[in-house]
């Protein structure tokens, strides 16, 4: 191993700053890489993140829009959800792809593997694309007031490249979309 990836960090003590159902915020003192006294905060997530790149045989994608509390702006985005930490990613997909569009699929491939701001969270998320998509109804949570669109898969690269889907994980689920179907 490169001396580079050797963890340098000394964690003199951690404790628990906040905690809900969701997150848990840890604050922790710490000796830096350069031997220097130090604080970090961590976001530790309590579930998995998912997205779905929903592609039918015309080459369309399905994108969900909603409005995001604390970016306080719309966005839209891939089908998206958390799946608990000893939850199959795939299971969670499946079940965020038929809540948020009413879509099923036939075909399923994990395409990314991400995280999602590594500077202050330990949040993995997970990108599958689908594929043979079958209609249905949609089933959304209580919190979420979605629109559904359907475009061509190149204009959801587009509007990644406008800047008018920041979503990290929409981001990167459309970018590789793109790549492995070739549009």
């Amino acid at each position: 191993m490169n001396q580079m990836e050797v963890n340098n960090w000394k964690t003199i003590r951690k404790k628990t700053a906040y905690d809900n159902p969701w997150i848990r915020v840890e604050h922790r003192d710490v000796t830096t890489p350069a031997g220097n006294p130090g604080i970090y905060g961590i976001v530790h997530f309590k579930n998995k993140a998912i997205g779905i790149v929903p592609v039918d045989d015309d080459g369309f994608v399905y994108l969900v829009g909603q409005y995001r509390y604390p970016l306080d702006e719309y966005s839209w985005e891939i089908p998206e959800g958390g799946g608990p930490i000893g939850e199959v990613p795939l299971t969670t997909a499946r079940r965020e792809l038929k809540e948020e569009t009413g879509l099923t699929a036939e075909h399923w491939q994990q395409i990314g593997r991400v995280h999602t701001s590594n500077s202050v969270t330990d949040e993995e998320g997970f990108i599958f694309l689908a594929r043979g998509l079958t209609p249905g109804d949609a089933q959304p949570e209580e919190t979420e007031e979605l629109l559904v669109k359907k475009i061509p898969l190149s204009e959801a690269v587009d509007m990644v490249m406008r800047f008018e889907i920041t979503d990290s994980i929409a981001t990167c689920g459309i970018l590789m979309a793109a790549r492995i179907l070739g549009r």
